[in-house]
């Protein structure tokens, strides 16, 4: 909200109000500051990394062109996925394409039939199939599935043709909708072959 029509003196709430400053506890002004401090911090912060990311895609688009028409190497790997390292090993770099899986309207149909075979076989036998089946149709806090989690099931090789007809009905369900490009960067640990990711999330550090 823009602060510009607010008169001297005064502050506006949550829902747009006006109200005087004099009027304002001394710990929501705290929590104001606070709140202010590190969202203002946080979008400096993630303007930082979407810079970041377009040079990053940049120069190693640049790289990949550059070596292709002059010295006829071609980097790169199967969707234009690329590695690239410093010379002498300390970091490495990639860049990584990933098909945006979404579900349509099918993956309902899908659940119910999942759960049609589970409970038609003994209970006691599938109590783990049925965590896993939980899990899976677990909804995040934006109430999407996880992608990675529903296609576990796929994994689940089970012979039994109800089973492998709720699993087509799965995999009818998915459809991709674009792509994803990413850039991941990695440091060599000491001189060792391993690389730890360089974590550019806040749930990573």
């Amino acid at each position: 909200m823009s602060d510009l029509n607010i008169p001297a003196g005064f502050v506006r709430n949550a829902v747009g109000h006006l109200v005087p400053l004099d009027q304002v506890r001394e710990h929501d002004k705290l929590r104001d500051g606070v709140a202010r401090d590190l969202g203002d911090e946080a979008e400096q912060l993630s303007a930082a990394l979407a810079r970041f990311k377009k040079k990053a895609l940049a120069d190693v688009a640049d790289l990949v062109a550059v070596s292709a028409e002059r010295y006829g190497v071609a980097l790169g790997g199967q969707k234009g996925n690329v590695s690239i390292t410093t010379y002498d090993g300390e970091f490495k770099i990639e860049r990584a394409y990933a098909d945006r899986v979404v579900f349509t309207e099918e993956i309902l149909a899908a659940r119910e039939l999942i759960n049609q075979c589970i409970n038609a076989w003994s209970e006691g036998a599938n109590s783990h199939l049925r965590v896993l089946v939980d899990r899976a149709f677990r909804a995040n806090r934006q109430g999407q599935l996880m992608v990675k989690d529903v296609l576990s099931l796929l994994r689940v090789d089970i012979d039994d043709p109800d089973w492998k007809t709720a699993m087509k009905a799965l995999k009818d369900s998915i459809q991709v909708n674009g792509t994803a490009v990413y850039i991941r960067v990695y440091k060599r640990q000491g001189s060792t072959d391993q690389y730890l990711p360089i974590n550019l999330t806040l749930a990573g550090v």
